[in-house]
């Protein structure tokens, strides 16, 4: 069946078996591609039916879906026209794991993050009427994702505006990690509601028979029953915020998926449709592991494992030194959006279940309640990944920052992330953090120092931001490691001719560039100096070592703009230093797209060869 969809138009000819035989090879495909390239696999894996349900309804690209967050894209690109290109998946130059306008006009809008998708459909079907056209707009939108207070803010508009549109909520009872709180203590009750519905369906049908009587008696009842349903069935939350509620329905069940669709098209307003699915369906290590599975290295198919040996990283030395302190200090606390396992607080979670707050996905809620615990006396750390801090900024201003609050923000996954692109680059958080007062922001060469901040931000008693990348420290050990002081650099070796400062990563980069150019230019000698802190930055340090030099080369991984170059720039600047020669190793202005991340360090210029060469 697989070979002959080339097109959305093809599956639309198929029957229900052949549909059904469809998605067993979809899922067979997806496995196999996944397994050797990586990327989202539980997720796709549990949307199969439901992907072709949609493209047998809907009319694309005439119709538009917006599925949120988009990792689950990968069904909808393979329908879509792109089952070939789909090989190439997150390798750069290839297809993207989420989706891209760009790849495809079937691709109605660019997602990434969660809870965005009901927001952008509504102002598309807002748009249509405006243009007076006629075609379905439709949000698929993962149970998760309504802990988020986007998702919720757009139902409540949809629900008021009664704008035509359809909301499919993918209940998998899974974000990455296990959904919590009130959103899912209502859909767990949606769930096991569906004999109610039926049963009294049943009722009115055999009561409004009744000659005479029959129909007084069902408004009677109708009137009654929907003070008791009040009580009884949660779907009337949705119902009572303007939508038209339908299902719950078998979201592996084609037939009764499309029938569900089919009703959603004919109804005037906005409706949502509750589908019940399986992450990770059809494989049984992935519906075992849904977690493990939601994004996945190359691993065997027979067996789960991955094909690359699991080392020691960032998020599990910061947990695991979380861990030590939260033994020696009782009033520190850890708060995750949904992400425990990826930012490392999954030991932190079972040594202090009392004091670990796993919010769901809602990251400005995740900074406010941390900043109302620190207004407190406790100390809350939030670690959170780059590109999703950026959801919590106005917080970070509002909450933290000008109250001045002892909030820790552990900004996990900055720098270049890799292979899934735009959306998830940790190349923004040094420029937008440095614009805010009273923030201290830090970044570890390597892991010892990470641990070293981690404990100098507990002990400040102010807001501080540690910014660490993903995956392991460089092979390249520095042994020398200075006591941290606020705002105070580290010189890690002494040089007369040139200035490398580098903060975080690149501080190793820094260091093995410095001893090769002394190899090949015996006369000259390279001072290395690991800044340590962004804000406060040790202004007097660097001005010192560039007056001495003349020449400084800046080396970071992040934007251009505002970061570590910026802020050596501003040093010369005010310091009035005259005559210096000055090179800045940066990402560019740009969203980078996706790609592993030697491959993007060499394309943005960035590598140590192309470093070398600038020295």
């Amino acid at each position: 069946m697989l070979e002959k969809i080339n097109q959305p138009e093809d599956v639309k000819k198929l029957n229900t078996q052949e549909k059904k035989q469809l998605a067993e090879e979809i899922r067979k495909y997806i496995i196999e591609i996944v397994a050797k390239n990586g990327g989202h696999l539980a997720s796709n894996l549990g949307v199969v039916e439901l992907t072709i349900a949609l493209h047998s309804v809907f009319n694309l690209p005439k119709d538009k879906i917006v599925w949120d967050v988009g990792h689950q894209t990968y069904v909808h690109k393979i329908i879509t026209g792109r089952k070939e290109a789909l090989k190439t998946l997150r390798q750069l130059k290839g297809i993207a794991g989420f989706p891209k306008s760009k790849e495809s006009d079937c691709d109605s809008f660019n997602t990434g993050h969660s809870g965005t998708s009901i927001s952008a459909a509504l102002g598309m079907a807002r748009a249509r009427d405006i243009k007076r056209e006629k075609n379905s707009v439709l949000a698929v939108i993962g149970d998760g994702a309504l802990t988020g207070g986007m998702a919720l803010e757009a139902l409540n508009d949809a629900g008021w505006s009664q704008t035509k549109m359809t909301v499919i909520l993918n209940d998998n009872e899974m974000s990455i990690s296990k959904n919590i709180g009130g959103v899912s203590m209502l859909l767990s009750k949606l769930r096991t509601k569906k004999s109610y519905s039926k049963s009294s369906d049943v009722a009115k049908k055999i009561i409004i028979k009744i000659p005479g009587i029959g129909k007084p008696i069902v408004k009677i009842v109708r009137r009654m029953k929907r003070s008791i349903k009040q009580l009884i069935i949660p779907k009337m939350f949705f119902e009572d915020i303007g939508f038209r509620y339908l299902g719950p329905v078998d979201g592996h069940d084609i037939e009764e998926l499309e029938r569900m669709l089919r009703i959603s098209k004919q109804l005037e307003g906005p409706v949502l449709i509750h589908v019940l699915t399986k992450k990770g369906k059809g494989y049984k290590i992935a519906e075992q592991n849904p977690d493990k599975f939601h994004a996945t290295g190359p691993f065997d198919i027979e067996t789960g494992k991955s094909n690359k040996e699991k080392k020691k990283d960032y998020s599990k030395v910061l947990g695991e030194k979380l861990v030590q302190l939260a033994k020696e200090n009782s009033k520190i606390v850890a708060i995750t959006a949904s992400m425990k396992d990826g930012t490392g607080l999954t030991e932190f979670a079972k040594e202090f279940p009392k004091r670990f707050f796993d919010i769901g996905i809602a990251e400005q809620h995740a900074v406010g309640l941390a900043a109302g615990m620190a207004k407190e006396g406790i100390i809350p750390v939030v670690p959170i990944y780059s590109s999703f801090y950026q959801r919590a900024y106005d917080q970070v201003i509002h909450d933290v920052a000008i109250q001045n609050l002892p909030v820790i923000m552990c900004v996990d996954r900055a720098g270049i992330v890799g292979a899934d692109g735009e959306t998830h680059q940790g190349t923004l958080d040094m420029a937008f953090f440095r614009l805010v007062p009273n923030l201290t922001i830090m970044a570890p060469k390597d892991f010892k120092e990470l641990e070293e901040m981690l404990t100098f931000a507990v002990n400040l008693g102010k807001p501080v931001v540690i910014r660490y990348p993903r995956g392991g420290e460089a092979e390249y050990k520095i042994e020398k490691q200075d006591k941290l002081q606020l705002g105070k650099a580290e010189i890690l070796k002494e040089g007369k001719d040139l200035t490398i400062i580098a903060i975080g990563k690149m501080v190793t980069q820094a260091m093995e560039l410095a001893e090769e150019i002394e190899k090949e230019k015996e006369d000259k000698t390279v001072e290395v100096i690991n800044a340590r802190f962004l804000k406060p930055l040790d202004e007097k340090t660097i001005m010192q070592s560039i007056q001495k030099t003349k020449n400084v080369i800046t080396i970071e991984d992040g934007t251009i703009i505002n970061g570590l170059a910026t802020a050596v720039q501003e040093v010369i600047l005010k310091q009035n230093l005259q005559n210096i020669s000055i090179k800045n190793y940066a990402y560019p202005d740009q969203y980078i797209e996706h790609g592993n991340v030697e491959e993007l360090e060499k394309i943005y210029k960035v590598d140590r060869e192309t470093i070398k060469e600038g020295i």
